[in-house]
């Protein structure tokens, strides 16, 4: 006779998960999300907890898919309502993760901060952007360590002010203020192509059969901006530096929290 195997009815199997693990009340409790949402979640980036739950579901143990018991989340929780219960584990809980996955994710975080340091500075000497690569190693040289809990823009700051304060290397925050010559039959296009590549427009006006434009990016998007200009004119437009502007650091931290909070 077969068999039956007994599969109990509180188990729920998920794959490729990120677990998170809450204690409270002397219990553990786990909830189960979509690998890289959590600190998308967490840095307001992504905003639809759907998009991070796998389930709205809360665990005594994802792993072995058993559910937490009702009298459990009702005694640590003081209520019943799983998805209530989820979003304070998702914003309170520890995200558990293996050695080989927390190595990779300071790996790139490492380098996201070393790529927006070096869209926002140049070499004071040159007038040029350091090289991701460069900023990189300027980071190992003041030996700095990448903070889990805050997201890649934020220590960017942090990476400016300590390199600032560096006698490894010079480097200042700065704007590039440039100005834009197009044809006038292609400026509505090209504008709406460079306008996100743009921090501040200061001016616009049409002479003749062109339109001239006045406006502020960071130092890191001008060959950027400069391909599209060339490409979307055949040639015919043009990128001039007019100015570089310090940043003022203030100005810029503020900034740079309300880009988090929209």
């Amino acid at each position: 006779m077969a068999t039956k195997i007994f599969t109990p009815t509180n188990q729920i199997k998920l794959t490729n998960i990120a677990t998170v693990r809450l204690k409270k009340g002397g219990k553990r409790f786990e909830i189960a999300c979509y690998r890289n949402k959590v600190i998308s979640w967490r840095n307001k980036e992504e905003k639809d907890i759907d998009e991070v739950l796998q389930t709205h579901t809360v665990f005594s143990n994802v792993s072995k898919g058993q559910a937490a018991k009702k009298e459990d989340l009702m005694a640590a929780f003081n209520t019943e309502d799983q998805t209530k219960i989820c979003v304070e584990i998702l914003e309170k809980g520890e995200l558990q993760v293996s050695d080989k996955e927390r190595q990779q994710h300071f790996e790139n975080t490492y380098k996201e901060i070393a790529s927006i340091v070096s869209g926002k500075c140049i070499n004071p000497e040159t007038k040029r952007p350091y090289t991701i690569s460069m900023i990189e190693q300027a980071m190992r040289d003041i030996h700095y360590s990448v903070n889990p809990g805050r997201n890649a823009k934020q220590q960017a700051l942090d990476v400016i002010r300590q390199l600032k304060q560096s006698e490894n290397i010079k480097i200042q925050q700065a704007q590039m203020k440039v100005q834009l010559t197009l044809p006038a039959k292609d400026a509505k296009r090209v504008k709406e192509k460079v306008h996100k590549l743009t921090t501040n427009i200061e001016n616009e006006e049409f002479m003749g059969d062109s339109m001239q434009m006045i406006c502020s990016i960071d130092p890191g998007v001008f060959r950027e901006m400069d391909e599209i200009i060339r490409a979307e004119t055949k040639g015919k437009g043009q990128l001039e530096l007019l100015s570089l502007m310090d940043v003022v650091e203030g100005d810029e931290t503020l900034n740079d929290l309300n880009d988090e909070e929209n």
